[in-house]
């Protein structure tokens, strides 16, 4: 097939239909051929498809891998044939091929790859026949009966992705939750010094340990009620002092006046605190009676202490004021400074989860408001892009994409738009290209390279069907469809496979196209297409209107 008539170069040509989808492409040369060893076949029979190589004997050369015959099965790859010829070499490479499908079938172009540049064979057309029954001769058998298939397992792995976190988010606000209200209600709790004492020398009194003959246990805690009263009140360092620091700082104070204690009462203090020494580190067993007296020396004690304890001046109270302002400063920042943390943690855990099932991209289009969805129910823009224009309806104005200097000289006619990228939820490309009077154009060979280009944005495994596309005003064109994965530029494939449609049309001096690439099975994807496609219409040429 002639992609070219008149004066045009080949290569111009193929530099134009590239520009047309965004990528120079190369097109087949004479060193690679194909041939198949018959064109009709029964179901199942083996189909013999050859490819031959003729290059330099340093030359390193690629055949196709796996399964890139489709609609056809590749059932054998045989070994590759090599034939010497001075400096220059041969390569036969053949494929048992079949199909178990009655039908007319294409088989696509292959490529091999030679020194890192890509040659594409020939498609081909095969007929796949039935096989005839004689059902006179054929045994007959009843229709089995029915057998209930079990059902599937479900799959938790994606109810895990969303489970997990909000249980985790749950838990952490469960407990933020409990732990400020054990707070307040300890805060409620909390009772003055002087009232604390006595509750606790009341809950000695409640306790068994005397009549379990625990001495031990019960000077400890009559020491510490003592103790922690004198720690709130006079010193502040009662709690870790020994018994001669504590009776020596009381006594300083005394002195200096900051407390009227009495002597009598200072003795008595003293004399407890060293029992209670004797009973716990030298094992001295008090009896009971003792113990009870000492109990009533201890509230004796504590109520002598707070008479002798002088009531805070005008002064005292101001600075007690701004001090306990300053801490309820440091507990607020500190309350919210946890609260910083914590949400801070609930979004980074919510955006890992949600980028993990939507993609850097799907979030952006979230976020931006450019899902399917949003773009279906906005109100669509009718615009017309390029020369010969293509006038067409979308949701969002096509941005033009700059050419590269050395594209642009060469080809200074070519205009592309765009809407989004092929990693996009949703990507829109319209181009155009004027062309010389004269040149005539294969728009099958365009649409293969238009593939071409798709693959070299990282499309693998692609479904290629293709039909004739007419206009709702009559112009007709070429439609390519199908489906492809998508293999990111760190070369991991992408769980969601795309679907594409592109329309190629061609008119006397303009080869226009216009390519939808969108996630398979989104429903608001696939009516956003449908409503474009609809939509398509050219700006008709001189000659046509004639």
């Amino acid at each position: 097939m002639k992609l070219l008539q008149k004066n045009i170069p080949f290569k111009q040509l193929s530099v134009y239909l590239a520009i047309a989808f965004l990528l120079v492409s190369n097109s087949a040369l004479s060193q690679v051929t194909s041939a198949i060893d018959t064109t009709t076949i029964k179901i199942g029979e083996e189909i013999k498809y050859a490819i031959q190589v003729q290059t330099d004997t340093t030359a390193q050369v690629l055949f196709p891998e796996g399964q890139t015959f489709k609609p056809l099965e590749v059932i054998e790859s045989y070994k590759t044939d090599t034939l010497f010829n001075n400096d220059k070499i041969t390569l036969i490479k053949k494929y048992g091929l079949t199909q178990f499908d009655s039908g007319h079938y294409t088989i696509p172009v292959q490529r091999v790859v030679i020194n890192n540049k890509p040659y594409d064979t020939d498609s081909v057309l095969v007929e796949v026949q039935d096989v005839l029954v004689d059902t006179t001769k054929q045994k007959m058998f009843d229709i089995k009966p029915f057998i209930e298939v079990p059902k599937p397992p479900t799959d938790y792995t994606k109810w895990l992705y969303w489970l997990l976190p909000i249980l985790a988010i749950i838990g952490l606000l469960v407990f933020l939750i409990i732990r400020r209200k054990k707070k307040k209600e300890e805060a409620k709790k909390q009772l003055p010094p002087y009232e604390e004492a006595l509750t606790a020398l009341q809950e000695l009194d409640n306790s068994s340990l005397l009549q379990e003959h625990k001495a031990k246990e019960y000077y400890s805690a009559l020491t510490e009620i003592v103790k922690r009263y004198i720690d709130k009140e006079v010193d502040d360092s009662a709690l870790e002092s020994t018994t001669n620091e504590l009776i020596q700082r009381l006594k300083l104070h005394k002195d200096a006046g900051h407390f009227n204690f009495n002597t009598t009462t200072l003795k008595k203090l003293e004399a407890i605190l060293k029992r209670a020494d004797l009973v716990k580190f030298a094992k001295m067993q008090e009896d009971e009676g003792q113990a009870k007296v000492d109990r009533t020396v201890v509230e004796e004690v504590i109520n002598e202490t707070k008479e002798a304890i002088p009531e805070p001046t005008e002064e005292e109270l101001l600075q007690n004021q701004q001090y306990l302002e300053e801490q309820r400063k440091k507990r607020r920042k500190k309350r919210n400074r946890i609260a910083f943390i914590s949400v801070t943690s609930i979004l980074l855990v919510l955006s890992i989860v949600v980028v993990s099932i939507y993609g850097v991209n799907g979030v952006k289009a979230i976020i931006t408001g450019n899902t399917p969805k949003a773009l279906l129910e906005k109100q669509w823009i009718k615009s017309e892009y390029g020369n010969p224009a293509v006038i067409i309806e979308t949701p969002e104005v096509l941005i033009r994409k700059v050419l590269p200097d050395t594209l642009q000289s060469k080809t200074p006619q070519a205009q592309v738009f765009q809407y989004g990228t092929i990693f996009s939820p949703l990507w829109i490309t319209v181009s155009t290209i004027s062309l010389p009077q004269g040149t005539e154009i294969d728009l099958s060979q365009a649409l293969e390279q238009g593939l071409q280009t798709l693959e070299n944005y990282g499309a693998i495994n692609m479904v290629v069907k293709q039909e004739e596309f007419k206009t709702e005003k009559g112009i007709e064109g070429l439609k390519g469809y199908g489906e492809f994965n998508l293999k990111n530029k760190k070369g991991k494939i992408l769980k969601t496979p795309l679907k594409y449609e592109t329309l190629l049309f061609k008119q006397e001096g303009g080869l226009q196209n216009v390519l939808l690439v969108y996630k398979k099975d989104d429903a608001d994807a696939e009516r956003i297409k449908q409503r474009i496609i609809r939509s398509v219409e050219l700006e008709i040429t001189k000659t046509k209107q004639e």
